[in-house]
């Protein structure tokens, strides 16, 4: 049987994921980390829509609950544990950072706002790109210590970053060990 969920789980990252390729049986078969690794990764249509999927992860949902959840690993599938990344990567030109700058250093779940500095207060292109912002961008003028001149001036705008609707990750390598990511959400 692990002869099989390896060969199926390996052919997982080769073919790009269908559980349509796998007999019920062969599902039916497999760890409970291997049925979760296989159904995160379930694409078109996501896990919410294969009836197998349904109860192993609404049990993994459930268990996520519990003290001392530990998730369920997949040996065959050479996954390990889901990466999380909660938001979209910023706007080209912004730059991901934490709207609480006392927290949160270095971790990208804490990086709910995506910046970007304008330049100069006083300069036309910056005061122009200001106009053109959308509703959603705060503009802030950002002075440097040496006082409220001009040339100490920057303007800095921020915006909430996006909330994936997928947030969770899987990083499944094919067949040439290259890594395929599958992102799925817990949603019930």
């Amino acid at each position: 049987m692990k002869k099989r969920v390896s060969g199926f789980l390996a052919s997982i990252g080769a073919a790009g994921l269908s559980l349509a390729a796998v007999s019920p049986s062969q599902a039916a078969d497999a760890s409970w980390g291997c049925q979760v690794l296989l159904c995160a990764a379930s694409e078109s249509p996501s896990w919410h829509g294969v009836p197998y999927c349904v109860p192993p992860m609404q049990k993994l949902i459930a268990a996520m609950s519990l003290p001392g959840f530990s998730w369920p690993i997949c040996k065959e599938g050479n996954a390990g544990k889901p990466g999380l990344e909660p938001y979209e990567p910023c706007p080209a030109g912004w730059t991901a950072t934490s709207s609480d700058s006392s927290s949160g250093h270095g971790s990208s779940s804490a990086q709910n706002v995506c910046t970007r500095s304008l330049g100069r207060c006083n300069s036309k292109a910056a005061r122009n790109t200001v106009r053109g912002a959308g509703t959603s961008i705060e503009t802030k003028e950002v002075y440097a210590e040496s006082g409220h001149n001009g040339s100490s001036c920057q303007i800095v705008q921020t915006q909430p970053r996006k909330l994936r609707a997928k947030p969770y990750f899987f990083d499944i390598p094919n067949s040439k060990g290259v890594k395929q990511r599958f992102w799925f959400d817990l949603n019930k």
